[in-house]
């Protein structure tokens, strides 16, 4: 059994996704899934499985549909993977609040021509790297007014994509080790 993380793309954003974390880690505990756990509201789940991530994103994309009626994308990383991600971790040094620092995972590889677009939005002070099948982001003044994050969050990138900030991504690799 690997420990595999998955991530709700749009999910208890407002009044909209509803989908309450007790009432989902009851409907993955049903469907198979074991030591399934959730982290905030925002739709982060790690659990254990003997199926590949993309089989896993598919039983959990289907779940959220029979139980909630809500067609959610997953984005599901192993706990290797997302291992990786933390040590690769390529703006640690100018990512100072960890708030302000995301970190975005793709479905699959974003192409050149994307990460140029993202390049071209960031304003002078932001950052942004591309590495593997995730972006990382650094917005030091915040996301409100932030036309990279207004990109990076959007449906406009052709691959589906959800964001954490790094307070999350760290808390999710101890969940997963836990």
């Amino acid at each position: 059994m690997a420990r595999l993380i998955v991530l709700l793309r749009g999910v208890n954003l407002g009044s909209t996704n509803r989908v309450p974390m007790p009432k989902l880690r009851a409907a993955l505990e049903e469907a198979g899934f074991e030591d399934v756990a959730t982290y905030v509201q925002s739709g982060n789940v790690v659990l254990s499985s003997g199926d590949s991530a993309p089989q896993v994103a598919r039983t959990c994309e289907r779940v959220i549909k029979q139980e909630f009626g809500l067609e959610v994308p997953v984005v599901v990383r192993t706990r290797a993977q997302l291992a990786r991600i933390v040590k690769r971790n390529p703006l640690g040094k100018a990512a100072t609040n960890p708030k302000r620092y995301q970190v975005s995972f793709l479905e699959k590889k974003p192409t050149a021509a994307l990460v140029r677009k993202l390049e071209k939005v960031a304003a002078p002070a932001e950052q942004v790297v591309a590495a593997g099948r995730e972006i990382y982001a650094w917005h030091p003044e915040g996301v409100a007014r932030s036309k990279l994050w207004a990109a990076l969050a959007g449906k406009r990138l052709g691959v589906t994509a959800t964001a954490r900030n790094w307070t999350t991504v760290t808390k999710l690799l101890e969940l997963a080790d836990a």
